[in-house]
């Protein structure tokens, strides 16, 4: 990802499915213009998916998805089709390829029954026009059974392209998202105060993501960042010479930084502020008491989007169990997905504990709040643990609660 470029997880997920050598990849070049998906006459040449980052106006930033045929074969085309159903859990909108030269078959009719159960807005694609005639009454009849609207197109030949990205914007338009990171908490022209610890795992002469996007949004929304380390955080309260709105810090760091906060102005963490960006903060404020639960022999989930090397003191895999296992003196099994992983089976585990899910979608992190929701397994995220754990999760969770108030 570019240093300026607008991240995956911020960007409207575009999942394309059908059968092998209908044309996902073609279709992927002709709406980006680029030869950037592989095209072959060999069936099955996409294997797992394939994510391409685009401007598509007036929807803006997206990613296209290109996934394996649906009509792949063998215990290896099980997998890549168990990896492409696997997307429809962060796709916001759906593309379904139907070959002209072949017509509808259940492949096509399973996925879109699929996409509509999840109320995910599905446009369909008839291509190959180029190879046989296809007439409105066609259309029609094919819009008829799947209940969606298709367009005839010939990814090959760029004809109907433009239709098709109509057809998608018109799609789009409810899927528009509401949630902000700070937005509804502060005033233009309010001063935060920015805590941000450099470690190990902070990636060198840049910000981590949560960081970066928090200081865009109160740019953006007329407000004023002033960031500090965790050391300099007195010095720098001293010489603003007026109490910030809200002091926002690293997790990691909470036990020190509400020591050094005066208690009349608000603290809270950019953990806990993505529990209220993409998941349900309530929840995992509720959830957060699951702890006192816990017993020997109980499992739990720890869940990171991300995928970096394990650090000596890395927080997921190695302080939060820890410090766990002091709180509840408890003898627990933890284990770990990372990545786009995430177990089919959650009812084997006491609690789940994720990221702040920075690296995943909204789309994604609400599916995976639903089924754990689903199988009765409590969620917490990385923030609002440490504050639980550290004694101070009422203070940090104070400006929330006030917003509620006002709604």
């Amino acid at each position: 990802m570019g240093l300026f470029k607008t991240p995956r997880s911020e960007r409207l997920h575009i999942a394309i499915f059908g059968r092998r050598n209908v044309g996902k990849s073609s279709l992927i070049n002709a709406i980006t213009g680029q030869e950037i998906a592989t095209v072959s006459p060999i069936k099955g040449t996409t294997t797992d998916p394939v994510y391409k980052s685009m401007e598509l106006l007036p929807i803006g930033p997206v990613v296209l998805i290109d996934t394996a045929g649906l009509d792949d074969s063998g215990e290896l085309g099980e997998l890549r089709i168990r990896k492409t159903l696997d997307v429809l859990n962060k796709a916001d909108l759906a593309i379904v390829v139907i070959d002209a030269t072949e017509g509808l078959s259940d492949f096509e009719r399973d996925i879109v029954d699929q996409i509509q159960k999840k109320d995910i807005p599905v446009v369909g694609a008839i291509n190959k026009i180029d190879q046989v005639q296809v007439s409105i009454e066609d259309v029609r009849n094919t819009e008829s059974q799947l209940k969606m609207p298709c367009i005839p197109i010939s990814a090959s030949n760029q004809v109907g392209i433009e239709e098709l990205k109509k057809a998608l914007i018109s799609a789009a338009k409810p899927v528009k998202r509401q949630k902000k990171i700070v937005a509804g908490l502060l005033e233009p022209g309010d001063m935060v105060v920015l805590v941000v610890p450099i470690d190990e795992s902070a990636p060198k002469g840049r910000l981590i993501l949560p960081q970066q996007q928090v200081i865009r949004e109160l740019l953006d929304y007329g407000m004023v960042a002033v960031v500090t380390r965790e050391y300099a955080l007195l010095e720098t309260l001293r010489k603003l010479g007026q109490k910030p709105k809200l002091v926002i810090t690293d997790s990691q760091v909470f036990k020190q930084v509400s020591k050094d906060v005066p208690r009349d102005i608000p603290l809270t963490s950019f953990s806990i502020l993505f529990a209220r960006y993409k998941g349900d903060l309530g929840e995992m404020l509720k959830e957060a008491y699951a702890i006192e639960n816990l017993k020997d022999g109980d499992k739990v989930l720890v869940a990171e989007a991300c995928t970096h090397h394990k650090q000596d003191e890395d927080i997921g895999q190695v302080k939060i169990p820890r410090w766990i296992r002091e709180k509840t003196g408890k003898n627990i099994t933890f284990e770990f997905a990372r990545g786009g992983d995430f177990p089919e089976d959650l009812d084997k585990y006491a609690l789940i504990i994720h990221c702040g899910a920075c690296m995943l979608n909204p789309k994604a992190m609400e599916y995976r709040i639903g089924k754990a929701r689903e199988e009765s397994v409590p969620m917490v995220n990385y923030g609002v643990l440490i504050a639980y754990l550290q004694g101070i999760l009422d203070r940090v969770t104070e400006i929330f609660r006030e917003e509620n108030k006002s709604e």
